[in-house]
Order: C-alpha cells, then sequence, then structure tokens
C-alpha cells in the first residue's frame, strides 16, 4: 500500500478492533500493510458503502470479531471431536441464513476477510485473474453474498448481463445494496433471484462463466450443485469454483478432508479441472497444514 494514501475508515476501522479484542487485532496491521494500493481503495470504498448504511468503525468491528471468534470457537471444537459440528443443513439454516441480525454481521464481517485474512486475499485476487481473461458473454453467481465478487464482475468482466442466485433474503438484499450503490442511475444488465439453486428453472442456462464461492460446504450434497452448475454452463464454459478442506465454520456442514477429494467431486459433475489454487493455514507449509489437518482455502477453475 502506498505510504502517501489516507484510509481514515479503514485505519478507524483497524483501531476499534485491536481496542475490542487485541487477540483478533494483533494480525491487523500487518494485513493492511500487505494491501496493494487498489485492494486498500476498495475497501475503504466498501466502507464508506458500509458507513451510509449505518454500519460505522464499532458496528463493522464487531461484524469482523464476531467472523473471527465463532471460527475460532469452531475450530476448537474440530480439533478436539474431528468433525464440524453439524452436519445437515436445517441444523444452521434457522440461526444463521433466516436470521436477519445474525446474517448481516455475517455477510459484513465475511467481506472484511477478504482483504484482512491473507488466504482470503489471496483466493480473491486469484479470482481477478481469472475474471481478467473473460471476454463478455452472460455471468451467473451461486450465493453472492456480500456483493465483493459479484461487484468484480459487473464492474470489470464486460459481461452483457449477470445473474446472481440465493437462498438468503439477507444476503440478496445486501448484494442488491452494493450494487446500487455504485450507480445514480438505473443499470438492467444485472438481476437477483432468491430462490434454491437445485429448484430454480427461472435461472436459464448456457452462462459464460459461472461462480460458486464458498457453497459446498454449506450444503448436504456438494456434487448436486456441482452437476447443477454444469447444467447451466454453455460448452466451453469457465467454472470459478472455491471451497474449504478442514475448515470448521460456524456454517460448515460438509467435510472435505483433502483437495484432491474437492477435485473428485468436480471430475465426477462432469468438469474438467483447468488450475487449482489450494492455500496453506496462515503462517504454515501446505505439508505442515495437511499434517495437522488445518484449514486450506480451495479455488477450482473448471470447464465444461
Amino acid at each position: 500500500m502506498n505510504a502517501g494514501q489516507t484510509h481514515p475508515l479503514l485505519d478507524a476501522l483497524v483501531e476499534r478492533i485491536v481496542a475490542d479484542s487485541p487477540m483478533q487485532g494483533r494480525s491487523l496491521p500487518a494485513a493492511v500493510a500487505a494491501l496493494e494500493s487498489g485492494e486498500a481503495e476498495e475497501l475503504e470504498g466498501y466502507l464508506r458503502f458500509c458507513a451510509s448504511e449505518g454500519w460505522g468503525a464499532e458496528r463493522m468491528a464487531q461484524a469482523y470479531i464476531t467472523i473471527a471468534n465463532d471460527t475460532l470457537r469452531e475450530q476448537i471444537y474440530f480439533q478436539r471431536n474431528n468433525r464440524y459440528r453439524h452436519d445437515r443443513f436445517d441444523a444452521v439454516a434457522e440461526t444463521v441464513y433466516f436470521d436477519a441480525d445474525y446474517m448481516a454481521r455475517y455477510m459484513y464481517g465475511l467481506a472484511l476477510t477478504l482483504y484482512l485474512w491473507p488466504n482470503h486475499l489471496q483466493i480473491f485476487r486469484h479470482f481477478r485473474g481469472v475474471l481478467a481473461g473473460m471476454r463478455g458473454g452472460s455471468y451467473l453467481e451461486v450465493g453472492p453474498g456480500h456483493g465483493a465478487f459479484f461487484r468484480q464482475a459487473v464492474l470489470h468482466g464486460g459481461f452483457r448481463d449477470c445473474v446472481g442466485v440465493d437462498i438468503s433474503p439477507t444476503s440478496l438484499g445486501m448484494t442488491r445494496r452494493v450494487l446500487e450503490s455504485l450507480w445514480t442511475e438505473a443499470k438492467s444488465f444485472w438481476r437477483l433471484v432468491e430462490a434454491d439453486l437445485l429448484a430454480a428453472a427461472e435461472l436459464g442456462g448456457n452462462y459464460d462463466m459461472v461462480v460458486m464461492g464458498e457453497v459446498l460446504e454449506h450444503v448436504e450434497e456438494p456434487g448436486r450443485f456441482l452437476e447443477r452448475l454444469r447444467e447451466l454452463a454453455a460448452p466451453g464454459a469457465t467454472l470459478y469454483v472455491t471451497t474449504a478442506v478442514n475448515a470448521p465454520a460456524i456454517d460448515h456442514i460438509y467435510l472435505f478432508r483433502s483437495v484432491a477429494e474437492v477435485e473428485d467431486l468436480a471430475r465426477a459433475a462432469g468438469l474438467a479441472v483447468r488450475d487449482v489454487l489450494a492455500t496453506p493455514y496462515v503462517g504454515c507449509t501446505m505439508e505442515e497444514t495437511v499434517r495437522r489437518g488445518l484449514a486450506i482455502n480451495v479455488a477450482l477453475v473448471l470447464t465444461r
């Protein structure tokens, strides 16, 4: 990050997190320093949007701390029991996806991790690189959540139309407001659909790029979701799918034990694996991460 630039909202957020939770805040100064200039500007712009929504430094700090503490608690459970706390969608749906208050904190906090957690930032950068290689067409994103990936596609993908589908009304509302904040006039080339991906007939198909970020670990039958993506993709389409291995979280229910398991599932769904990015646990080598059963973030670039 350029020394001459100022980011008052980001500085205020970091200061607040450090004050409220020194343990969760101790890594943040280094994480902010590692941001590229454009990334810091993006994050500052996102924080301006959040402030306009009534989410200033205090509330955003609590959203981040919520994500960090919940993840830490689930990591402890996983290390003790060698499994995730839940393995059914209905066990977490009401307390996460359909709890508007928690879901708001969850989404705002999760968006911050794209920039402030090195493994998440690496995946985000990888996605932007893949997106840069696209040449227009149509775009579908499953689970746009906080809207960060969808926003990149709308702004930089050159797509003629962009569609997002999500089961959570709170999540979709946030995505919509993020997009609407980008323009003063209406834009008609994107739309959002509140539906279950497996049952959403209105999505159509033949998309040139299909993105599904951090969904597979949240569902009971991830193979069915990958098969559905294949049905929706055009021949030769690019599919960008991220998930996590040995990565406990409050709403993770499907446990992948290895990166190879994720790749095999994609191939079983009829998709070809073009590229794989796997990020080790922060501060560890991949060998140590695998040996200790720590979290690995995975991004697959697939083709139909």
